[in-house]
């Protein structure tokens, strides 16, 4: 028996004038292209779910044309990302039509089920974990049912946890290589589309068993980058502590996602720049504080805004620098928006920014009440959830000034001239920070 693990993950701006700007500024779409060519972490696991007796065959595809050949196998199971799910469906499609039965699952699957199920033999909804085993089992007995559930709570627990099929990537050129320690956040931002989506509550890896994917996994490349697939490695405090501390013997460098209340504990700043972590994405959503009004259901971001500012020149000084993530289309914005988020860059000092356009995925509460309140351009749009495609009508300007605006802030930020300013602001911080505390031992100098 011969399984094919399909991936799909290329996503492509649909506003004309955003790709073509895109082709010219640096930085405009790096870490779409950097989401784009990072391994599916859910099909590796998937693979080591399935009984060892059964040969799987893991591939990764961007781009699928109908005159393709199709590689043949008993059973393929197909995972993408919204903004190629229609492409997804076309490869279901095909693979069906030739007698091949598939199977559909991931994240969007999870949200539109019945959508999905349209063009799947069967889907697997939430993880894998707790379903591919039986649903594989039941293929092989001919009884394969249309829908499987898989846990949302319990998936770092055995028996159903298993170390991802990392050599199913050896020899392929990956610019990273993902581990996840945890599934789901407790701040439930209405726009997120993230594993919190596909759970019940927080769930966290226990630090060995982290420890022991990474040790696996470095095992796959020559020179790993290691890229933690979590939307908050730092929640929990002591066991970022616990984990850092197993981390900073391996020599590594990694990036991850976390919050900005990182920067209230010194000795786990001290121990993210030991362990070789070179970067954290933080959230940051909006410059201003009634910018974030509703973001998330305890305002928790909005209550932190004052912070910002200190806590990026504190994250930064230790020798880690921050991306922060703005939205753009937030309800309470005005076309001030621009002008604040540019401001706001130059003067955090942050060495990176990602910007992208508020985007309804579907599924998410956004989209619920967006639809709701007849402010959605479609009510389908999936090629367009690629976070710089405007698919909305904002609150308190037009649909041209957001896109408009968004080009402007681009051209302002996303510049060599801009960049290698905030460079050089970065490592006269670390400089200066250096002269205090080396943010490698955390001794005084």
């Amino acid at each position: 028996m011969r399984i094919g693990l399909i991936a799909m993950s290329g996503v492509r701006v649909r506003t004309k004038e955003l790709a073509e700007l895109g082709v010219t500024l640096p930085g405009f779409v790096n870490r779409g292209r950097v989401i784009a060519s990072l391994p599916s972490l859910g099909l590796l696991t998937v693979a080591a779910l399935t009984p060892p007796e059964v040969e799987v065959v893991y591939r990764e595809i961007q781009d699928v044309r109908p005159e393709d050949a199709l590689e043949l196998f008993d059973l393929v199971a197909i995972s993408s990302f919204t903004a190629q799910i229609d492409e997804a469906y076309a490869l279901a499609d095909r693979y069906r039509a030739a007698g091949v039965p598939v199977v559909l699952g991931g994240l969007h699957v999870t949200l539109m089920p019945d959508e999905a199920a349209a063009h799947a033999d069967s889907i697997v909804v939430n993880g894998a974990e707790g379903a591919w085993p039986r649903l594989v089992e039941d293929f092989r007995k001919g009884c394969l049912k249309p829908r499987y559930e898989g846990l949302r709570a319990g998936v770092f627990r055995a028996p159903d946890y298993v170390v991802p099929r990392f050599d199913l990537l050896r020899g392929r050129p990956y610019n990273r290589i993902t581990v996840q320690t945890s599934r789901g956040c407790p701040l439930h931002c209405e726009f997120c589309a993230a594993s919190l989506r596909i759970t019940s509550s927080f769930q966290q890896k226990p630090v060995e068993l982290a420890l022991e994917e990474i040790r696996v996994a470095r095992g796959v490349t020559e020179h790993p980058f290691f890229e933690l697939a979590d939307d908050n490695t730092f929640l929990n405090k002591t066991w970022g502590k616990e984990f850092l501390r197993g981390l900073a013997p391996m020599g590594l460098s990694w990036f991850t996602e976390t919050d900005i209340s990182v920067a209230d504990d010194d000795e786990l700043l001290r121990l993210l720049a030991a362990s070789g972590c070179r970067q954290i994405l933080v959230g940051l959503e909006s410059p201003t504080a009634d910018g974030l009004a509703g973001i998330d259901p305890g305002d928790w971001k909005r209550r932190r805004c004052d912070q910002y500012l200190r806590a990026i020149e504190k994250i930064q000084s230790h020798g880690v620098t921050v991306n922060g993530c703005f939205i753009l289309g937030l309800d309470s914005q005005t076309p001030e928006v621009f002008p604040q988020v540019r401001d706001f860059i130059q003067k955090s000092g942050l060495i990176e920014a990602q910007v992208t356009v508020l985007t309804p995925f579907p599924g998410t509460p956004l989209y619920a009440r967006l639809a709701r309140e007849g402010r959605l351009l479609q009510s389908r749009f999936w090629d367009r959830c690629t976070l710089f495609d405007v698919n909305f009508r904002p609150k308190n300007m037009s649909v041209e000034e957001l896109e408009s605006g968004m080009r402007w802030l681009f051209r302002e930020v996303y510049n060599d001239a801009e960049y290698a300013r905030r460079q050089r602001h970065y490592m006269e911080l670390v400089k200066a920070g250096a002269g205090r505390e080396d943010p490698r031992c955390g001794s005084r100098l």
